[in-house]
C-alpha cells in the first residue's frame, strides 16, 4: 500500500506541475514558485518535524512527517526525479549493509 500511495501522489504532483490551476491547487502554486520556493518549504517542514519530534506528541510527529514527505515529493517532481529512484537507492544501501 505505501508504494501505491507514493505512486498516486507522484502522478498527481506531475499533473499539477504541468497543468495545475494555481488558483485552486497548492501544489501548482508551489511548482509555479519554482525550486527556490519549494526548497524553502522543505526547509520549513524539516524544522517543524524536528520540533515535533522534540515535543514528543505522536500525532504531531506523524502529521509533520507527512508534510515533509509531501514537500520532498514536490521537490522530486519539480526536478523530474521519480520517487522510485530514491526507493532504489534505499534498496541498494540495504543490500550493502551487514546482515543481522
Amino acid at each position: 500500500m505505501s508504494e501505491d500511495i507514493l505512486q498516486r501522489l507522484y502522478q498527481i504532483l506531475q499533473q499539477r506541475r504541468v497543468a495545475g490551476d494555481t488558483e485552486r491547487s497548492y501544489t501548482a502554486r508551489l511548482h509555479q514558485g519554482g525550486l527556490e520556493a519549494i526548497l524553502r518549504k522543505v526547509g520549513e517542514e524539516s524544522i517543524e518535524i524536528i520540533l515535533a519530534a522534540n515535543r514528543g506528541t505522536r500525532r504531531e510527529i506523524v502529521a509533520e512527517t507527512a508534510d515533509l514527505w509531501y514537500h520532498l515529493m514536490v521537490m522530486l517532481s519539480h526536478l523530474d526525479i521519480g520517487y522510485a529512484e530514491v526507493l532504489a537507492e534505499l534498496e541498494r544501501r540495504m543490500q550493502e549493509s551487514p546482515k543481522p
